[in-house]
């Protein structure tokens, strides 16, 4: 996870600091967790290799590579020693006679100086790119290791000015690399991948030809996107944390038996699948607030309701209280979408990117259907597609204002439309109308 790479992650989004530092201190912080991931790799396999001693060579190569220093700058270093010098001339002169006369001169002499270097600069990791995947490439050969998977997560966590930089290394280090496999997963508006430049050249990632973007995790796991994929997906997460856990039961073997032990019937599982929005992590915290409301009966869909409600109230609304600009900004969605149109989805135009919306879907008040759908009436303009929340509108289930329809189509209600959303026109969220909570505001 990103979110826990270095030491201090503030300091990615300091910015008294230059985008150069930060970017730097980013690379050095995620290479030095690679290798030290790397380095756990390599120590549990080592017995299991034919040239142990080749292992800690090419993790020393690794380290090397990344920790190489360079000189430019304000850094001063200073060498003293002494330079010692010595000379000596001598001459001899024998008589042959008798008695011998040898006759000797000679002369020594010897100097010295002290010698000093002095040289200032700036200290600095040098990173050579070739190299790193060079050793990296190495190690991994000698660890015989066929495919190594390489899974980032929180990628939206680091700063949009930094992310180019940080998919600027991968392409240039490990996506050279054929034994390794990159898995990003990230949050599409908040993702930046590729810095553009002139003469087509880039830095970061090009998407579609370094790397491609072809799963959205909200067409399997978002209710009315797929009922069939998202049921069955949240069934198996249920199971596998259960089947953990100290007081698992033998006979419950899998997903389907443990919702059968659970739910009174299958609608009331499929009404909890619905509740949570295709967000795993709220799909456990809404199970645990289920059974403190069912407390020992079979969970019905009033039970799930109700938890969804409170749950609601306690963790996500509570995170606009403190800005009015949201607060306001989703009762006007709701009045509008759902009090008005008594739908519970709208669309909204592909190519504007609105700080409201965004916030509103940081906050998951918002959940993404669909992306760029075609519209009947405007030949080339492309929607995206958003769903308000359940706690929203769980409130209203069973009164005369509860949503009837997932969309208001041409001359009815619909719940799946017809067309590939081309029949719906009174869906549509201009950005102008946001625009005047925040004018109002100001």
């Amino acid at each position: 996870m990103l979110s826990s790479v270095g030491s201090n992650g503030s300091i990615y989004s300091d910015t008294s600091r230059t985008l150069a530092e930060r970017a730097s201190t980013l690379v050095l912080d995620v290479l030095g967790t690679l290798y030290e991931e790397l380095t756990n790799i390599a120590i549990s396999r080592i017995d299991d290799v034919n040239h142990p001693a080749q292992v800690t060579d090419r993790i020393e190569d690794l380290r090397a590579s990344i920790t190489s220093v360079k000189i430019t700058g304000t850094v001063e270093e200073a060498a003293e020693g002494t330079r010692a010098s010595e000379g000596s001339r001598s001459g001899e002169l024998t008589v042959a006679a008798d008695p011998q006369l040898k006759l000797a001169i000679g002369k020594r002499t010897s100097a010295g100086e002290t010698v000093s270097r002095r040289s200032s600069g700036t200290e600095q990791v040098h990173l050579d790119f070739g190299n790193i995947s060079t050793s990296l490439r190495g190690l991994l050969q000698v660890l015989g290791l066929r495919r190594l998977w390489l899974m980032i997560d929180e990628w939206s966590e680091i700063p949009v000015q930094l992310q180019p930089y940080l998919a600027d290394l991968l392409r240039r280090t490990v996506l050279p690399v054929p034994e390794v496999t990159v898995k990003i997963a990230a949050i599409e508006h908040r993702t930046e991948f590729a810095i553009l430049k002139d003469k087509g050249e880039y830095i970061g990632v090009e998407l579609g030809a370094d790397m491609s973007a072809d799963l959205n995790l909200d067409h399997y796991l978002v209710f009315d996107n797929n009922q069939t994929k998202a049921t069955n997906f949240f069934k198996t997460l249920l199971f596998k944390h259960y089947a953990i856990s100290e007081n698992a039961l033998p006979e419950i073997k899998s997903g389907d038996d443990l919702i059968q032990a659970i739910f009174t019937q299958t609608p009331a599982f499929e009404e909890f699948v619905r509740a949570v929005e295709g967000v795993p992590r709220d799909a456990l915290n809404l199970a645990a607030a289920i059974a403190t409301k069912a407390f020992g009966e079979k969970v019905s869909i009033n039970h799930v309701r109700a938890a969804a409600l409170e749950w609601y109230h306690q963790d996500k609304s509570a995170v606009i209280k403190n800005s009015p600009e949201l607060f306001k900004a989703l009762n006007f969605i709701i009045d509008e979408i759902i009090g008005n149109r008594r739908a519970r989805a709208f669309l909204f135009p592909s190519n504007t990117r609105h700080e409201l919306i965004e916030k509103l879907f940081d906050a998951r008040l918002l959940h993404v259907l669909k992306r760029s759908v075609s519209s009947r009436d405007e030949p080339g303009a492309r929607y995206d597609v958003y769903k308000i929340d359940y706690g929203c509108y769980v409130e209203l289930i069973n009164t005369s204002k509860a949503p009837l329809a997932l969309f208001e189509a041409d001359d009815e209600l619909v719940e799946v439309p017809r067309d590939d959303y081309r029949s719906i026109r009174r869906a549509i969220l201009r950005p102008e109308e946001l625009d005047k909570i925040i004018s109002v505001e100001a």
